[in-house]
């Protein structure tokens, strides 16, 4: 039996890219995603893996919606925490909605699902667990105070998870994509990307999603098993660290 995954925003972008890598490399994925009911059900149509809705803020959500994957294909192994939501603004302006909205789905979403399926990893003595970042995680980003510190929190989460999860089996690793070329990106205007974007960018292009997905593909692999706490940073040499 190939080994379960979960990914999280799992329909659309970055994520549709590493739920479809994933399934091509023979594991058995389902893809979650909270809102977009027809781009969810498109997805499904053309790809043929299962999706859920829930909203990764919810705990019990997470909890109700694990369970019903694990009795339809069986227990997870490998958990992919994509799911995201950006509510940017100047912080002088930033509301307290702004701010719970983006901590409640970018990071605490990440221990709503890695807390569901923790303990059957480490009764299985098996796990792959990867957190998807960002670049704005670690060096910051202006009008993203909410973001930047929920993804620079998943990154701390990351470590510490890894150390408790080693000598069980149970790999966790985060990847910080730079600009990718999803749809939210590429609706930002031609000269906006030419003038401010892309100079920054030393490759001198947007990264495009399936290669997250490759570097997701590789995390949970049986050749990363070495590899826990890591951040595989991939930004096109925008930032290093």
């Amino acid at each position: 039996m190939s080994r379960v995954a979960i990914v999280t925003g799992g329909t659309r972008g970055i994520g549709a890219a590493i739920s479809t890598a994933l399934k091509a490399k023979g594991y058995t994925v389902a893809a979650s995603y909270a809102g977009n009911d027809d781009a969810a059900n498109a997805f499904k149509e053309e790809t043929g893996i299962p999706v859920y809705k829930w909203d990764v803020a919810d705990f019990d959500a997470c909890a109700a919606g694990i369970k019903q994957i694990e009795a339809d294909l069986g227990p997870v192994e490998v958990l992919v925490n994509n799911a995201g939501i950006t509510k940017d603004g100047a912080f002088h302006k930033m509301s307290l909605e702004q701010w719970q909205a983006v901590i409640n789905t970018n990071l605490n979403g990440l221990f709503n699902m890695s807390r569901n399926v923790w303990e059957g990893m480490r009764e299985r003595g098996f796990g792959r667990i990867v957190n998807i970042s960002s670049i704005n995680g670690q060096k910051g980003q202006a009008g993203q105070a909410n973001y930047s510190a929920a993804k620079a929190g998943d990154l701390g989460f990351t470590k510490a998870l890894a150390q408790e999860g080693a000598r069980k089996g149970i790999t966790v690793n985060a990847v910080c994509p730079g600009y990718i070329g999803t749809e939210m990106v590429r609706a930002i205007a031609q000269d906006v990307l030419d003038k401010h974007i892309l100079p920054h960018i030393p490759v001198g292009r947007l990264g495009e999603p399936e290669e997250i997905a490759r570097c997701v593909s590789f995390l949970v692999s049986d050749d990363a098993s070495f590899i826990t706490g890591s951040t595989l940073t991939a930004n096109g040499g925008q930032y290093f660290i």
